[in-house]
């Protein structure tokens, strides 16, 4: 309870100093008979008796209606510690007294609309924000807190609704979110066997941001589906050409479509692709075409070369597999392979844990690719985790020597 009270010290500032700005000597009197008040419901929640507080604080507000601020103060911290059922009792109480000027209610209502949002109560929170929006309150507040109601809800065309809405009432651009709203709702289409209804909401979201890889991916597995392997290798080396940030999710697309168009060479198709954007997905699959088409031995030393500059467990889960496997067919197993056996058991334990993907926002890390990051909701920011460069022999003894 000891945060409260540090919490809570600013509150009694300000409450203070709202104090010593009164002009008139019956305001003033009724302050000097509200303190006492205010800090016996400070010795509630020292002693972790919150609802005998909360009685106070009330009870303070309906005497004097400039305690409005102290009052959002208090629910909010009371939400901020999960204690939702309190934070809604002191809002509630705030919106339901007539003295509120119109800037005060729309804190009141906010903020009562977040404590529902946190219940989970998104019916009263929709209807509050709405009001918000209607009585031009807190618009781009309640439009955003519209926008995770609907996102939660997966109700995208109103997600859609919003962030344009938003959009025109602010200064910040939204055409991330509106370009993946398209998204989503194009792959509910895909579900629904309506291609046409889907390539119109991929054309709506690339004309809002034109560097939507999801869209160029959707439209490129559309291209595949429809038997057109040239157009969708054409949409993934698009994105490809963006980075390697998406490469571990396009990558069997774009090789399921040199498949189907018969590409002898796909080592050489990968080098390229790889010059320019090395990844562990595109590593690995590279070390197998050139096992394939080269050779064991111009696999293992492209993996060594990719290792002296590439700490990445992946590259030496591979090594170590490709070494195994050809001691193995050669006869020549020994200690030094029973070596190998052991160290590939722990590699391969590191990197069961070790993440894929990565949020660049809030560090959230996950196997799989999600288009918006489950713990902050940004929209695009999860990108796969590059391997860490192993630095120069040179760079590293002139550190030692700095």
């Amino acid at each position: 309870m000891m945060e409260m009270l540090f919490l809570l010290l600013p509150v009694a500032a300000i409450s203070g100093w709202l104090v010593a700005r009164r002009t008139g000597h019956k305001t003033v009197e009724r302050r000097r008979e509200s303190a006492p008040a205010f800090f016996r419901g400070l010795n509630y929640l020292l002693n972790e008796q919150p609802d005998k507080a909360i009685d106070v604080f009330l009870k303070l507000a309906e005497v004097d209606s400039e305690t409005v601020e102290t009052h959002l103060a208090l629910g909010s911290l009371f939400r901020r510690r999960g204690e939702v059922d309190r934070a809604i009792r002191i809002h509630q109480n705030l919106v339901a007294r007539p003295s509120l000027n119109a800037q005060q209610r729309g804190f009141a209502l906010y903020e009562l609309a977040r404590d529902y949002m946190l219940a989970g109560l998104f019916d009263r929170a929709e209807s509050l924000l709405k009001e918000l929006v209607e009585m031009q309150l807190q618009q781009r507040r309640a439009l955003r807190g519209l926008i995770e109601i609907y996102q939660a809800e997966k109700e995208w065309p109103r997600c859609l609704e919003m962030a344009e809405q938003l959009q025109r009432v602010s200064t910040e651009s939204l055409k991330t979110e509106i370009a993946q709203y398209h998204c989503e709702m194009a792959e509910e289409c895909l579900r629904a066997d309506d291609a046409g209804q889907a390539r119109s909401h991929l054309l709506d979201a690339q004309a809002v941001d034109g560097d939507c890889i999801r869209a160029h991916m959707l439209q490129a597995q559309m291209e595949l589906a429809d038997g057109n392997a040239e157009s969708a290798a054409l949409r993934y080396r698009r994105v490809a050409e963006c980075g390697p940030r998406y490469l571990p999710a396009m990558l069997p697309g774009l090789l399921e479509c040199w498949r189907r168009l018969g590409r002898g060479n796909v080592a050489r198709e990968l080098e390229a692709l790889f010059r320019a954007h090395p990844s562990p997905p595109l590593m690995l699959e590279l070390s197998e075409a050139i096992e394939r088409e080269r050779g064991s031995d111009a696999a293992l030393e492209f993996l060594e070369s990719y290792l002296r500059a590439h700490a990445d467990l992946a590259g030496a889960e591979r090594l170590l597999e490709l070494r195994l496997r050809t001691d193995a067919s050669a006869g020549s197993a020994g200690a030094a392979a029973s070596g190998d056996a052991a160290l590939l058991e722990v590699v391969r334990h590191l990197r069961a844990m070790q993440p894929v993907y990565q949020c660049e926002h809030c560090g959230f890390e996950a196997r799989a690719l999600h288009w918006q990051c489950p713990s902050c909701k940004r929209w695009g920011s999860i990108q796969a985790v590059e391997p860490s460069p192993i630095a120069n022999p040179a760079v590293l003894k002139q550190r030692q020597i700095a």
